[in-house]
């Protein structure tokens, strides 16, 4: 939550203040006023525009623990989305100005421009410590004249906003109405080989452009969409992005996925989709400690033994049986095996149903800024709507451990 005190500009002081008490002065960045939200830190070295404009990041305050920020300026192309989502910004070191020959403009305005509230000059490190300890938590930073007030009355109001447990926040950065996104768009020559049906829960721009590349058209639908909206595109598959939020809220999206499953049309999630298929399968969820975000966290395949440096925004997880495979506590959804874990603490890095041709993962496959070792879940995908489109009858039975794990050529980088 933002609001604008509206006359001080960069270089007034500004403070962060933790839901702990522990407060860091330093002075303001982007817009001045009053930034509310769950702070987090992101340990990407790069892709700082990529970070601010996921929405998986609403309502959280980024603490970006790469001590130089906005060197590269900001431009259109590399956005994820329509806007910046992120409710307030924290770094060490801004650029004094951008140096690409990419650059339009620099971040800091980009940021005065959409209202977003930050604070500089601050000990990112040292916030990051704090964070790792303590946990994720609510915070505000307060620039300009709302810097005045006491710590004592910042910190009420940092500690009487909503916590991220129990927030449903999809249907807020969703898409309100649907739209297409062609592979011809994007490279592809000659006629899409599948449609997808994806649920826009918070999509970054660079989903589609990989279903694009591959010729697969991708009908995006706003996150409340029913299963009958999804029947209506005539999908060869069904997709649910990442986004913001507990998944506990995301009720109508599990009951839309179960019908999904019953139905055995190929499915594949990403992230909060990832948490979906879970709860879907009869799993619990639960909140972490201090989440996952940056572009160097480590993944192992559990089935092939390999490791993939992936990128992740999360603080949420699944909470399902690391050995398997088991039958899903939702019977009817057959066999079920976490098929990827994150070696940094053993978190649900992945779901595989053995009965039904639906996977997912906790990570970003899609991930710009960022490393590309996943790409290769695009093709998995396909290849499980292919094998249905081969069946006749949408009931494709492949198990997640029989399509592509080797890369292809449309796995190169992007």
């Amino acid at each position: 939550m933002t609001t604008h005190a509206g006359v001080a500009g960069a270089g007034a002081e500004a403070v962060l203040i933790l839901e702990d008490g522990r407060s860091f002065r330093g002075l303001s960045y982007g817009a001045p006023g009053t930034a509310l939200g769950e702070a987090v830190f992101a340990t990407g070295m790069t892709g700082y525009q990529e970070t601010i404009t996921d929405p998986s990041y609403a309502r959280q305050l980024v603490v970006q623990t790469a001590p130089h920020i906005g060197n590269t300026g900001v431009n259109r192309d590399d956005a994820e989305s329509r806007r910046i989502w992120v409710a307030g910004y924290v770094v060490r070191d801004p650029a004094r100005r951008p140096s690409n020959w990419r650059s339009e403009k620099s971040l800091d305005d980009e940021l005065t421009e959409q209202g977003v509230v930050g604070i500089q000059g601050v000990d990112t490190r040292a916030i990051t410590r704090h964070l790792r300890e303590r946990g994720a938590m609510k915070a505000g930073i307060f620039s300009g004249p709302d810097a005045a007030r006491s710590d004592a009355e910042l910190l009420a109001e940092v500690k009487g906003q909503r916590s991220m447990e129990g927030f449903r926040l999809a249907e807020e950065v969703s898409a309100t109405a649907r739209y297409v996104v062609e592979p011809s768009d994007h490279g592809w020559d000659g006629e899409p080989r599948f449609t997808v049906a994806a649920l826009d829960l918070g999509i970054k721009a660079m989903t589609p452009k990989h279903f694009a590349q591959r010729g697969v058209r991708t009908v995006v639908l706003p996150a409340d969409s029913t299963y009958d909206a999804v029947v209506a595109v005539g999908a060869d598959g069904v997709f649910m992005s990442n986004g913001p939020g507990d998944p506990s809220t995301a009720d109508a999206q599990v009951s839309l996925l179960r019908h999904v499953l019953d139905a055995r049309m190929p499915f594949f999630g990403i992230c909060f989709g990832n948490q979906i298929l879970g709860r879907a399968l009869g799993f619990g969820t639960y909140k972490l400690r201090y989440g996952h975000r940056g572009i160097n966290q480590p993944v192992l395949d559990r089935r092939t033994g390999k490791v993939e440096i992936t990128s992740q925004n999360h603080g949420f997880a699944v909470d399902a049986p690391l050995e398997g495979p088991v039958t899903a506590p939702e019977e009817r959804f057959g066999r079920v095996e976490v098929s990827h874990v994150c070696l940094n603490d053993d978190v649900v890095e992945g779901l595989a149903c053995l009965d039904l041709p639906a996977f997912s993962v906790q990570y970003h496959p899609e991930a710009a800024a960022g490393p590309h070792d996943s790409a290769y879940l695009f093709d998995r995908f396909i290849d499980f709507m292919a094998e249905a489109a081969r069946s006749g009858d949408g009931s494709g039975k492949l198990d997640a451990s029989e399509v592509s794990k080797a890369p292809t050529p449309a796995q190169e980088e992007i």
